[in-house]
């Protein structure tokens, strides 16, 4: 016997899983923001092809780039204040800590590569 009830394995269970999920999260915003900018880039230029439309692309970029960068720093900030240190210790475990550490350091990668995909847009010219 382990003395933990099917309950708290459970409970763990599903704190590990929603960790992991926030790992992966920060990452998978990024990759989608890079398909969608540069695919939306493609097919926009080859559809449309316009002076007037590189301003709509430029804006869409710049809507699509915020949008990753506010779900990215939310999720930065969740992941810094599981790992950050608090006088009251006692409730966060050591591996709870350690995921969100891991899912911090991730949202800041993944935070300069959305910056890194939409600094083209600042230089389009035109669809040629």
């Amino acid at each position: 016997m382990t003395g933990i009830s099917p309950w708290q394995d459970q409970d763990g269970f599903r704190s590990a899983t929603g960790s992991l999920f926030r790992i992966a999260l920060a990452p998978t915003v990024w990759a989608f923001h890079f398909l969608f900018c540069y695919s939306g880039a493609a097919v926009w230029c080859a559809k449309v092809g316009t002076q007037d439309g590189v301003t709509f692309l430029r804006l869409s970029i710049l809507g699509l780039t915020l949008l990753a960068l506010l779900v990215i720093g939310w999720q930065g900030w969740h992941s810094y204040c599981q790992c950050a240190p608090h006088d009251h210790d006692d409730h966060v475990e050591r591996p709870a800590r350690l995921l969100g550490h891991a899912a911090f350091l991730l949202s800041i990668i993944s935070f300069v590569g959305v910056v890194y995909v939409a600094v083209p847009a600042l230089f389009i010219e035109s669809c040629r």
